[in-house]
């Protein structure tokens, strides 16, 4: 039994985290030692539960139904432990979570010591990343994430929102002519490499509440991270959309320009996500409060 359960927990990771490689970072093991784990547990199934190529791997049916039934038992088996580790309502343990870096210095990484000293028996372990997958694989117990995202299976909990401006420096707009929403369509674009550009129209809206559809765009540079976004953009690379709490004292400087500030850009969301189990752990429920009682977006 204790090697089946062995073989389940290698089979598991290599699902969640789509790769035989990062199932063994991530268990200790040893690439070739997961390997045979998968191939001992397909033999003693005479399944074959997953299958493989040079680039992916995916799940057959049986895989499939094999999978998330012993998902739901590693959840049941997690929570029966973290009940009898909290004691029901005592708030210890480790609290994984993380968010973006700009986002979790500006505004997490204050809020942290006095949420510590509420409880000073939970041990955290705070990680920048913008992934989504990171909950999975890393098992953490709660992300902080921003901007309108997709539906996912987890659970989220909107916190807040902010606006989103167009912005680019006073020497930028003076080598290249902006004066209708048109002309973005001829110039230097510095994009967000996580949103879709290509297959995603994006509109202004006024006070009306008409829209008016930005043009389709050429990114000429693009990153992952709001700062260096933020950098190329005062920079003088190209235009820009920055989140208003970022770029709020380049514009009140004149570092940078709002352009068409009399149009709006749709406000984006400041979300928790976090497991969809039956009973959320005591610390989850806990930072989730604390933030929401504490986090103030300027």
């Amino acid at each position: 039994m204790q090697k089946n359960l062995k073989q389940i927990m290698s089979f598991l990771q290599v699902v969640d985290s789509g790769s035989f490689t990062k199932a063994a970072d991530i268990l200790g093991l040893s690439r070739s030692m997961v390997s045979i784990d998968i191939k001992q547990l397909e033999t003693e199934l005479n399944v074959s539960l997953l299958t493989r190529n040079t680039r992916n791997i995916a799940l057959t049916e049986v895989g499939k139904y094999f999978y998330d039934d012993f998902k739901r038992i590693q959840l049941q088996i997690d929570e029966a432990f973290e009940r009898s580790q909290n004691l029901g309502t005592s708030v210890t343990g480790l609290l994984r979570f993380s968010s973006t870096n700009e986002f979790g210095q500006r505004f997490i990484l204050p809020l942290l010591p006095q949420f510590c000293r509420l409880y000073p028996k939970l041990r955290l372990q705070y990680s920048f990343n913008s992934s989504l997958d990171d909950l999975v694989t890393e098992k953490l117990d709660l992300a902080i994430r921003l901007g309108n995202l997709k539906n996912s299976s987890l659970k989220t909990r909107k916190i807040g929102d902010y606006s989103i401006y167009l912005v680019a420096t006073p020497q930028f707009i003076e080598k290249h002519s902006i004066n209708s929403i048109t002309d973005l369509a001829d110039i230097p674009w510095i994009t967000h490499s996580l949103l879709n550009w290509q297959d995603t129209q994006y509109f202004l809206q006024n006070n009306k509440g008409e829209k008016i559809p930005l043009p389709i765009i050429k990114s000429q540079y693009e990153s992952n991270s709001a700062a260096v976004i933020h950098q190329m953009v005062l920079s003088s690379l190209g235009v820009a959309i920055c989140p208003a709490w970022l770029i709020g004292e380049d514009i009140k400087h004149k570092r940078l320009t709002h352009l068409f500030p009399e149009l709006h850009l749709p406000s984006q969301n400041i979300q928790l996500l976090y497991p969809n189990t039956v009973a959320l752990p005591a610390k989850t429920r806990a930072f989730i409060d604390f933030l929401v009682s504490h986090l103030a977006i300027k």
